[in-house]
């Protein structure tokens, strides 16, 4: 258990060192996905932290999609 708290603050600390302006989504996905991991069995915690960070990336880039669509309606209607 210490090893693998161990190894999720050293890959988010360096995650968020190298590209934190395009990480929208990931950590958070990431995180929630390597605890699912974790709890699922035996090396599946990185797994899931890859694809927890996929998911949320794509969540991020959906919603921030909506909101430039939904700000493009709102001033062609000024």
């Amino acid at each position: 258990m210490t090893k693998f708290l161990l190894a999720t603050v050293a890959t988010l600390g360096l995650l968020g060192a190298i590209a934190p302006a395009e990480a929208a989504g990931c950590i958070k996905g990431a995180a929630v996905g390597g605890a699912a991991g974790h709890f699922v069995g035996r090396g599946h915690a990185v797994l899931g932290a890859a694809a927890g960070c996929a998911y949320g990336h794509h969540r991020a880039a959906k919603a921030a999609r909506a909101a430039k669509a939904q700000q493009a309606q709102g001033a062609a209607h000024r």
